[in-house]
């Protein structure tokens, strides 16, 4: 009786050593095909994986895990307007421009300002209204004009003729207001300007300037002007000096995105808007896109390229 009260016992004892070895291989076996572990094996780190499975959904992880480790893939992840479909582009775009930061990297890939300008165009959406874009990839037709098209009088702006799209030109009205109310008075300088019109100026440039014309003006069809959204301010003070060195420049840097409209072509930005800075060109996009863009600090190429496409 004792010696098979002790193999029954050695039985049970082997049963559930088994038994929690099974578990035990179970738990691995399903382990090794979690993201964490696949994650591990090719060189990510603990940290890494947090990082990757809180920023990417699970077939983005999944084409990751196709690719070989990359130290500078995690330093892209954590950038604010990192996007997936674009790592390749930007890993590629590093290994030629490793003097520059991984911030302006994505920004540069995002805005598709890595490309030659003016080529591989594309035609922009203006369903998408005061959020349409105008750049050096981006142009309208030549029979395009806003139906919608409020013309300023002398009391708002130099000479005649001087239009907005009605939502913009009721905008510039109340931000005039204010800033008048304020002690500054500003100046409509040029506003919408039609395909031709453009054209003019554009082969003016082109003779002042040659090749260094596209640094200035936008080639007809690839204005801003010519959505109606867009106006050049001046000031009395303008006249004598830079507007930028105007009081009217510094209360428009930190009241127009409170009336929608934002500073389009900002300095030290050239290399994403394609343009020189021009402290006097101010774009209608909305109030909110405005607050973004001024409490950001960032380009509205960079705002459309990650919240609006």
């Amino acid at each position: 009786m004792k010696k098979k009260n002790i193999i029954i016992i050695l039985v049970v004892i082997l049963s559930i050593a088994l038994f929690i070895g099974l578990l035990f291989l179970i738990k691995h076996i399903n382990y090794t095909k979690t993201y964490d572990y696949k994650l591990l094996k090719i060189g990510y780190n603990k940290q890494d994986v947090k990082i990757i499975k809180k920023t990417l959904k699970s077939k983005q992880i999944d084409t990751l895990l196709e690719k070989k480790y990359n130290k500078n893939i995690l330093a892209f992840l954590e950038e604010k307007y990192f996007i997936y479909d674009n790592l390749d582009a930007y890993l590629k775009y590093y290994k030629k421009n490793n003097d520059k930061t991984f911030a302006d990297i994505v920004a540069i890939i995002n805005v598709n300002a890595d490309k030659e300008f003016y080529k591989d165009t594309i035609k922009t959406d203006v369903k998408k209204e005061e959020l349409m874009l105008l750049n050096k990839y981006n142009y309208l037709d030549e029979s395009y004009s806003p139906n919608d098209l409020k013309e300023f009088s002398n009391k708002y702006a130099y000479g005649d003729n001087q239009k907005l799209k009605e939502v913009a030109y009721n905008a510039y009205i109340s931000m005039f207001n204010k800033a008048k109310e304020d002690g500054y008075t500003l100046i409509v300088n040029s506003s919408y300007r039609s395909y031709s019109e453009q054209k003019e100026i554009y082969d003016k440039y082109v003779s002042w300037y040659g090749d260094d014309a596209d640094k200035t003006a936008a080639r007809p069809g690839y204005s801003e002007h010519q959505t109606g959204l867009a106006v050049d301010i001046q000031s009395y003070c303008s006249q004598s000096k830079d507007f930028d060195e105007c009081e009217e420049f510094t209360w428009l840097l930190n009241n127009a995105y409170k009336y929608g409209f934002i500073l389009r072509y900002p300095e030290g930005r050239e290399f994403i808007t394609g343009y020189e800075y021009e402290s006097w060109h101010f774009r209608y996009v909305g109030k909110e896109a405005a607050k973004y863009i001024h409490e950001n600090k960032i380009t509205f190429d960079e705002y459309y390229a990650y919240f609006v496409k």
